[in-house]
């Protein structure tokens, strides 16, 4: 499974990238907009960092705007791709962009139908978001593992991006269930490491290792 970095931050992006796991990065309005940066510039910044695709949301609601808008966003890095929303003009703006080569990722995505039109209009990517299911009392992964069975059957390219994960769990149930990707914030993969035993068998060693040292 591919584990993209969900953020605009730079230090972020950064320090994932050096862990060498980093294989991509989705951002939205609400993350660039906590960055005190240019736009265009920030999102340059963050494609250097990475060779995989960087998610760069579209905010027009008509279809001729969203690919306007897509494909000015496409000139800024060559592993850009673009976030569109779900919606009537998002697929018709997919199916344009697809067209053209351009990689879309469809957003916000509730629904094994949305998801199955977003592959029928050509999206590279779908993003469901299982955490804001879970937040009304949904089982958000049941979502995920709805797509997979879909998508399997009619062997769509589309790679399925599980987003809004909230804590490590989701992460694992992602890879059980066999996903594409999983999006994940940055507190989520510094927990993704950690494990009480863990950090209690590093200190027994280096206790021991004391008593090494001393004889």
């Amino acid at each position: 499974m591919k584990l993209f970095l969900d953020t605009a931050n730079l230090l972020e992006v950064k320090e994932i990238a050096s862990w060498g796991i980093l294989d991509g990065v989705t951002t939205n309005p609400t993350l660039c907009s906590k960055e005190n940066m240019p736009f265009g510039s920030l999102i340059r910044e963050i494609a250097n960092l990475v060779t995989g695709p960087v998610s760069v949301e579209c905010v027009s609601n008509r279809a001729d705007d969203i690919v306007a808008e897509a494909l000015k966003l496409n000139q800024l890095a060559s592993n850009i791709a673009v976030k569109i929303p779900i919606t009537i003009d998002g697929l018709k703006a997919t199916k344009i962009l697809a067209a053209k080569g351009i990689k879309v990722n469809m957003t916000l995505v509730f629904s094994p139908s949305q998801a199955l039109l977003a592959a029928k209009a050509g999206a590279a990517f779908v993003s469901p978001f299982i955490g804001r299911l879970d937040d009304i009392s949904h089982h958000g992964m049941e979502l995920i593992e709805q797509i997979l069975s879909v998508y399997e059957n009619y062997n769509f390219e589309t790679e399925l991006i599980v987003a809004s994960i909230r804590h490590p769990g989701h992460v694992v149930e992602a890879a059980l269930l066999g996903a594409d990707i999983a999006t994940v914030p940055f507190s989520v993969m510094e927990k993704l490491v950690k494990h009480p035993l863990t950090d209690i068998g590093i200190e027994r060693f280096l206790q021991d290792w004391e008593k090494v040292s001393l004889k």
